[in-house]
């Protein structure tokens, strides 16, 4: 028995691209010579479709498209994700479903049994989760059809949260033979590799092969990597798919195990790092490029424009953005005002001739003039401070704004998790975009990430890399002047943001209490500018925006 595994990118609520994708795939895997071909979780819909599950006739238009791939299901059975109606009189509305098609027929249809609802899932505020479990018999073989958070349970530690439900457990008292898994699972650092061992321990503990089968693609805030594989019975990966690209991977079953029936051979590695290391670093990068790629492309625009300050941040941002879209599809405006190094300008203007892309100068300096002479009566006999600083940031946030007003571009917003999460950003200024294309990604790893851009030929400047930071708002201003080293920042903020620690805990590993209270006092304080933030691509177990909600009026203190 052959079995194609199809890892597409389905866009949330384009039902006819999404159908026109699946049966592509369909033919493709009847030419190979599939018996069976199994795509991943809400296929039909796209992951997550969030509140567009209230509107009843996107469910409509879902069962629609169902219905289409079902009539090209010939010459071969099909295990397809899609969101079916609950007919009951009790329970939610909506299951979370897998329609089993042979023959242009929906043999069975199999639901969610455990449905995720921290980080930045919420499927119980619209699913109902199955409470029987039932196996597909496809080729005279019985088959166990899970949905993603189906293959975590019991034992299996994510985000501190154990289920005492055990589906697979289940499908194998009942005689599965195989167990398939349909998910639509996010990437995060560090999480193929508990994928991995999660389901490797299924097939060794139950002497099962495993099937998984995950989307692919950029939706939101979310990137999905991929990475579909399937493990033999004795835990071991036998083929995998890519990573953070749509692929059709194809595996024979011979008695009851399975073996690679490719087309080509893949590489499928050992991803054991602890922390992060190189292979983190490329995954991570790919997830942006992807991440950003998808948001342009599905939000409808064609170009993106960026502010180049001749800092790192910025020159990241506009090589994921340059990989992700094309040279020519990516502007970079440099706005340098009377604080402005020479280097900056020279920097960014270097930038921009090696990755190809249009560059304009557009000097600040009269435009904050005319503005500090507007205030002057009202600002009379005040120092300057913070707030023409944040002028010049706030001039440059509205340029930008009109170019994309005017040209219809994307503005790529390039703050850092780092920054962001203490408040050193200014609301209106450089905040100012659609999307944030490194807001959950740490100062000290954007170093590495240019490290690893720069790994065969330098395209971002060393000067940019290997100068302090400064936003340039001040005569010889520096990022360390209001804000500890990075690597000390990023560690405290690691420990709080994403490990949720407590002052004392954090203290315990070795930081200054002093600075501790004061760095989470100010990410406590600067949560109504992240509420106001341009959506980010999630790439950390905790990114700030729907995975981490905290309340604005609150008075609870540390």
């Amino acid at each position: 028995m052959k079995i194609c595994l199809a890892q597409i990118n389905p866009t949330v609520g384009a039902f006819e691209q999404n159908v026109r994708k699946i049966c592509r795939f369909i033919n493709t895997a009847k030419k190979k010579g599939a018996d069976l071909i199994v795509f991943p979780e809400m296929c039909i819909v796209g992951y997550p479709p969030k509140d567009l599950l209230e509107l009843s006739g996107f469910v409509d238009s879902n069962l629609r498209a169902l219905e289409e791939v079902k009539n090209k299901v010939t010459g071969i059975s099909a295990i397809v994700g899609f969101v079916d109606r609950n007919v009951a009189r009790s329970g939610k509305n909506l299951y979370n479903a897998a329609a089993y098609i042979n023959n242009k027929k929906i043999v069975s249809r199999h639901y969610k049994s455990l449905l995720p609802t921290y980080d930045v899932f919420d499927e119980d505020r619209y699913f109902e989760p199955t409470h029987s479990i039932s196996l597909a018999t496809i080729s005279g073989r019985k088959f166990g059809i899970s949905i993603c958070e189906d293959a975590w349970g019991a034992n299996v530690i994510w985000h501190g949260k154990i289920h005492h439900k055990y589906p697979v457990k289940s499908m194998i008292r009942q005689g599965a033979e195989i167990i398939i898994n349909i998910s639509a699972s996010p990437f995060t650092i560090g999480k193929q590799d508990v994928r991995l061992k999660m389901l490797a321990s299924h097939a060794k503990k139950h002497n099962v092969p495993i099937v998984f089968v995950n989307q692919i693609g950029g939706n939101d805030d979310l990137v999905f990597d991929g990475n579909s594989l399937v493990i033999n019975k004795k835990g071991v990966i036998v083929d995998r798919a890519l990573s953070f690209e749509e692929d059709l991977l194809m595996v024979e079953f011979k008695g009851s195990d399975v073996s690679a029936g490719g087309s080509k051979p893949r590489s499928v590695g050992k991803r054991t790092q602890a922390s992060v290391g190189e292979d983190e670093i490329e995954s991570v990068y790919k997830a942006l490029v992807l991440g950003t790629r998808d948001y342009v492309r599905k939000c409808g625009f064609k170009k993106a424009v960026i502010g180049l300050s001749g800092g790192i941040d910025s020159a990241v941002t506009a090589v994921i953005a340059a990989r992700a879209l094309g040279k020519g599809k990516v502007l970079g405006v440099t706005m340098p005002s009377g604080f402005s190094s020479k280097g900056s300008v020279e920097d960014s203007k270097a930038l921009a001739e090696r990755l190809g892309i249009d560059f304009e100068i557009i000097p600040i300096k009269s435009v904050y003039n005319a503005y500090t002479k507007t205030l002057s009566d009202v600002f009379a006999g005040l120092p300057f401070d913070v707030t023409e600083e944040n002028l010049q940031a706030r001039i440059r946030g509205k340029i930008l704004m009109a170019i994309s007003n005017k040209y219809g571009y994307l503005v790529l917003a390039t703050g850092n998790k780092s920054e962001l999460a203490v408040g050193y950003c200014t609301l209106y200024g450089d905040m100012c975009g659609g999307l944030a294309v490194i807001s959950d990604i740490p100062k000290t790893m954007v170093y590495d990430i240019a490290e690893y851009i720069n790994r065969r030929k330098e395209i971002i400047p060393i000067d940019t890399i290997e100068k302090p930071p400064s936003a340039e708002l001040r005569p010889d201003q520096k990022d360390q002047d209001s804000l500890p080293p990075y690597d000390i920042l990023d560690g405290v903020l690691r420990s709080y943001i994403e490990e949720s620690k407590d002052i004392d805990d954090i203290v315990k590993i070795g930081f200054n209490k002093a600075l501790v209270q004061d760095i989470i006092k100010k990410v406590d304080r600067n949560e109504y500018k992240r509420e106001q933030a341009a959506p980010g691509l999630k790439v950390t177990s905790k990114a700030f925006g729907t995975g981490r909600r905290m309340p604005l009026a609150q008075r609870y203190t540390r």
